[in-house]
C-alpha cells in the first residue's frame, strides 16, 4: 500500500479539508486529490464525501482511519529501528557464561541508555561472516593477529586477555597447591568436552597442550558446565580449565578448588571484531569502553594471537 497516499488520507481526515491537508503536507491540492483518489481506487471504496464545507469521512473512511494511523505508526517504528543511534547494537558474545558476556554487561552498566541485542554464535567463522554481512555489528572472538586472515573491511582489536585457572576436586593430588605451573599438569587428564573441532578455543587449547606437554581431552558429549564440575569433583585425575571471569556455582560438598596458573599464566585473547565502516555510534562507544588489551609480563598466548611469552622452567607448584 502506498504510504504517501495513506498519510494524505489521514491528513485530510484530521483537517477536514483538502486545501488544509495540502498546506500541512507541502504539496498542491491537486496532488492531495490524486492521492486520495488512487487510494480509493485501490481499496474499492469511497473514503470521503466532498461537501461545500470540505471533506467528510464515509462509513468506510471511518472504518479505515484507525488502521491507516496504525500503518503510519508502523512506518515510524520501522524507520526508527535502523536510524543511526536508534537501532540496538547487535553483538555476539560466544556464550552467556563466558568473559565476553561479562565485558558487554560491564558496558551496559556504564551506558544503560544504549540498546543492545546480545546473541551467541558457536563458530567464529560464522560470526565473522555475519559481521561482514552486516547482520552483526560486532563479535567477541579469539582471532589471528595477521590482518590478512580477516576478510577485507573487517578489523579486530585485542580487548581482554583473560587468565585461565585450573579447577579440580578435593581428592586430586594437586588439590593442596596454591598455584600451579601449566607444566605441573603434565600426566593429568585435562577434560574440555566443549572443545568442538574448528572453533577458536579448540585451536587455543591444542597449542596450549603442545606448549606445555599437557593432554587436553575434548572427548565425550558436552552436557554443560554443571555435569563437568560434578565429574571433576568426584575424580582424583580430572582437571578442567575455565576463564578467570567465568562465574561458577556448585554444591558445598563438591569442595572444588580454583587454582591460579603461573610461570607463565595462560591467557585467552579476546578480540572485538567489527566492520571498519560501521557508523553505529554505540559501536564507537563500545570500542572506547573496552580499549586495548595490554600485554602483561609472565603470560602466555598462542603464536597465532600475536603475543606469546616463552614457558618458564623456574619456580614450582606452590
Amino acid at each position: 500500500m502506498d504510504l504517501d497516499a495513506v498519510r494524505t488520507f489521514v491528513a485530510v481526515a484530521d483537517a477536514g479539508q483538502f486545501q488544509e491537508a495540502a498546506v500541512e503536507l507541502s504539496i498542491t491540492q491537486q496532488a492531495v486529490s490524486k492521492r486520495v483518489a488512487a487510494l480509493e481506487k485501490d481499496l474499492g471504496v469511497r473514503l470521503f464525501d466532498r461537501t461545500a464545507r470540505g471533506a467528510r469521512l464515509t462509513v468506510d473512511g471511518q472504518a479505515f482511519l484507525p488502521h491507516a494511523r496504525g500503518l503510519l505508526h508502523a512506518e515510524e517504528r520501522a524507520v526508527a529501528s535502523v536510524r543511526a543511534g536508534r537501532r540496538a547494537l547487535r553483538v555476539d558474545v560466544v556464550g552467556r557464561r563466558v568473559a565476553p558476556a561479562g565485558l558487554l554487561h560491564d558496558f551496559h552498566r556504564a551506558h544503560p541508555d544504549v540498546a543492545l541485542d546480545v546473541v551467541t554464535m558457536p563458530h567464529g567463522d560464522a560470526a565473522i561472516a555475519a559481521v561482514g554481512a552486516g547482520t552483526l555489528d560486532a563479535a567477541f572472538r579469539a582471532v589471528t593477529a595477521a590482518p590478512r586472515r580477516l576478510p577485507a573491511g573487517i578489523e579486530a582489536t585485542r580487548v581482554f586477555d583473560e587468565p585461565l585457572v585450573a579447577v579440580l576436586g578435593p581428592a586430586h593430588a594437586l588439590a593442596g597447591a596454591r598455584a600451579l605451573r601449566p607444566a605441573d599438569l603434565a600426566g593429568y587428564r585435562i577434560w574440555m568436552p566443549g572443545n568442538a573441532n574448528g572453533t577458536e578455543w579448540a585451536a587455543y587449547y591444542e597449542e596450549l597442550g603442545a606448549a606445555f606437554g599437557i593432554t587436553i581431552d575434548p572427548s565425550g558429549p558436552d552436557f554443560g558446565i554443571e555435569p563437568l564440575l560434578d565429574a571433576v569433583a568426584g575424580s582424583a585425575e580430572l582437571v578442567t580449565f575455565v576463564g578467570e571471569r567465568t562465574p561458577l556455582q556448585w554444591p558445598d560438598h563438591y569442595d572444588l578448588r580454583r587454582i591460579t596458573l603461573r610461570d607463565p599464566t595462560p591467557v585467552y585473547p579476546h578480540s572485538l571484531v567489527y566492520r571498519a565502516d560501521n557508523p553505529h555510534p554505540a559501536l564507537a562507544a563500545l570500542r572506547a569502553h573496552l580499549g586495548t588489551a595490554r600485554h602483561r609480563a609472565g603470560t602466555w598466548t598462542p603464536s597465532w594471537a600475536g603475543q606469546s611469552t616463552p614457558r618458564s622452567a623456574s619456580s614450582s607448584a606452590g
